[in-house]
């Protein structure tokens, strides 16, 4: 939407060398008669020239280690910079969610890792490329990353639906480690990753360390847990399964 009013900036004889030729033979006849005045071409020049002037500072601060995002760089605010984040870290936190198919949780538990489809998750696993495709959920993971599951209810829900090897959610996930029998117990924990050195010859594209536990061990019968969904109205409460 943004490139299409574009389009209007180039004049038709450029437009009709690079259009198919089986549009018509109306456009052919309508770009012969395109003439470009000296004037038009003049103003349009020294229009390039003042937004390349203008342009310098902001590709300065593009390139400098202290950006600033969302500023305009003229008292006309003809040039700006935008961003959807003011600086880009060299480090970042992540959710892990495990499960594991033990009934009693010990030291001696054996967790297996969810893995999404492109959020970093294994370190030896090369970062994906996005573009043009946009994965909602490892995006949100991401931000509840930065906060607690106090502000970010729905990462329960997501928990509930793992617990029960829902088939949708499953499908928004790179693996499905329990492919026979839902996990008895999901837990998150809270990692800090940062890529490794360019020298690192381990094979690894991160490295991470172990921050602490973002939400403790849950299972399908853990009652708290239930009462909180039901709250969201997410699972029918106490009162309302009596009641079927």
């Amino acid at each position: 939407m943004t490139i299409i009013p574009g389009l209007a900036c180039f004049d038709d004889s450029l437009l009709c060398r690079i259009l198919p030729r089986r549009l018509g033979d109306r456009a052919m006849q309508a770009c012969g008669k395109t003439e470009v005045s000296r004037s038009h071409q003049a103003l349009v020049s020294a229009l390039f020239l003042l937004v390349a002037a203008l342009s310098l500072l902001p590709v300065a601060n593009l390139l400098s280690s202290r950006q600033a995002m969302n500023t305009s760089f003229s008292q006309l605010h003809l040039v700006n910079t935008y961003g959807a984040f003011g600086s880009v870290g060299r480090e970042r936190d992540e959710i892990l969610f495990e499960g594991t198919a033990d009934s009693v949780l010990n030291e001696q538990t054996q967790w297996k890792e969810y893995e999404f489809k492109c959020k970093p998750g294994n370190p030896f696993r090369r970062p994906c490329i996005i573009s043009p495709y946009h994965y909602r959920l490892d995006w949100q993971i991401s931000f509840a990353a930065m906060s607690s599951p106090e502000r970010y209810p729905w990462t329960l829900h997501f928990v509930w639906k793992l617990l029960h090897n829902d088939g949708g959610t499953l499908s928004l996930l790179a693996n499905n480690p329990f492919p026979d029998d839902p996990p008895r117990y999901i837990r998150a924990d809270l990692y800090r990753y940062e890529f490794t050195p360019i020298n690192d010859r381990s094979g690894a594209w991160w490295k991470r360390t172990r921050i602490g536990i973002w939400l403790p061990a849950l299972s399908r019968e853990d009652q708290t847990l239930r009462r909180f969904l039901a709250y969201y109205g997410w699972v029918p409460s106490p009162e309302e399964r009596e009641v079927h």
